[in-house]
């Protein structure tokens, strides 16, 4: 199994739908977040996109938080996610450091904090906080691994762009234009 989550910015509307369901859910402290919207605009005028998408940890299969990690706090579960145990960080910050995506932050209670991909969730056999209330269905987390599964439809029909390929962190959060 490798869990990942395809996001479509062609039907995200910048809501943030997303992210207050995953500060409810997650309980994520006021001025913190686990994950956001982004507007990037392309071209110039009068040839102008822009793309509106939500960004998170990218669940990196190379990930360079858990390598940089000096407890193991930081480390792969089973399903290809990335978490952090929270009982292990001493919060230090090497994780920080070393995401190329600034998806970490220090909780007030002192561990580093990001998005699990609602891993607790996933285990009851729901979905992400935020992709069950996305109005538009822009979001979807499935197991890349099972042909039959909403993620891998969308993998085969759509042509899927990683953010910072340059990073060679091999992302488990795909965009779609």
């Amino acid at each position: 199994m490798r869990r990942v989550m395809i996001i479509d910015e062609s039907r995200c509307v910048g809501c943030e739908a997303c992210v207050l369901a995953c500060k409810n859910e997650n309980d994520v402290p006021a001025g913190m977040y686990r994950d956001w919207v982004t507007q990037e605009a392309r071209g110039t005028f009068p040839e102008l996109s822009l793309s509106i998408r939500s960004e998170r940890c990218n669940h990196c299969q190379d990930a360079p938080c858990v390598t940089n990690c000096p407890t193991g706090a930081s480390h792969y579960r089973g399903d290809g996610t990335v978490q952090i145990n929270r009982a292990l960080c001493t919060g230090c910050r090497a994780c920080i450091a070393a995401c190329p995506y600034g998806a970490r932050f220090v909780h007030p209670d002192g561990y580093v904090d990001k998005c699990t991909l609602c891993a607790h969730r996933l285990d009851r056999g729901q979905g992400t906080a935020c992709e069950e209330v996305c109005p538009t269905r822009a979001i979807a987390v499935g197991d890349a691994d099972d042909p039959t599964s909403e993620v891998a439809r969308r993998m085969r029909r759509a042509s899927l762009y990683v953010l910072q390929p340059e990073a060679a962190t091999r992302p488990n959060v795909a965009y779609v234009r």
